[in-house]
């Protein structure tokens, strides 16, 4: 299986954008996913892996990163790695049983639905933490 010049670019170039947004905090995946399968055809489960397994790296870094810079409140750790992580089984579980084009259009729905938040929400001065966090 031989890989062109403009394959490796392309995944060069998704890689990039992807970190890019993974060190905004935002979550490459938004970038990743969708990439891999537009522009290769991937499966929607075999993106979502990759997807698992580049989050790792760029996770650290961004971690590191913005730890340096005192922007992680501390309060609301616990509870929400918590139940991420039993929500991260249960999610797993769902996802490798169900079929590949209703969990594209699950993500695609949760892209559109997260991006519409984004337009409207109301912006969040710098170094406030939310009342409910308090």
């Amino acid at each position: 299986m031989s890989v062109g010049i403009g394959e490796i670019s392309l995944y060069v170039l998704i890689g990039l954008a992807s970190g890019i947004i993974s060190g905004m905090g935002i979550g490459g995946g938004s970038i990743l996913i969708p990439a891999l399968c537009v522009f290769f055809s991937m499966d929607q489960h075999l993106a979502q892996n990759i997807n698992l397994l580049y989050f790792l790296p760029t996770a650290a870094i961004a971690l590191i990163t913005h730890a340096k810079q005192g922007n992680i409140e501390k309060k609301p750790l616990m509870p929400i790695i918590l139940f991420g992580f039993l929500g991260a089984v249960a999610g797993s579980i769902v996802a490798v049983k169900m079929d590949s084009s209703l969990l594209r259009r699950c993500f695609g729905f949760f892209l559109l639905a997260m991006g519409i938040y984004e337009l409207f929400r109301k912006p969040i001065e710098r170094g406030k933490v939310h009342d409910a966090v308090r």
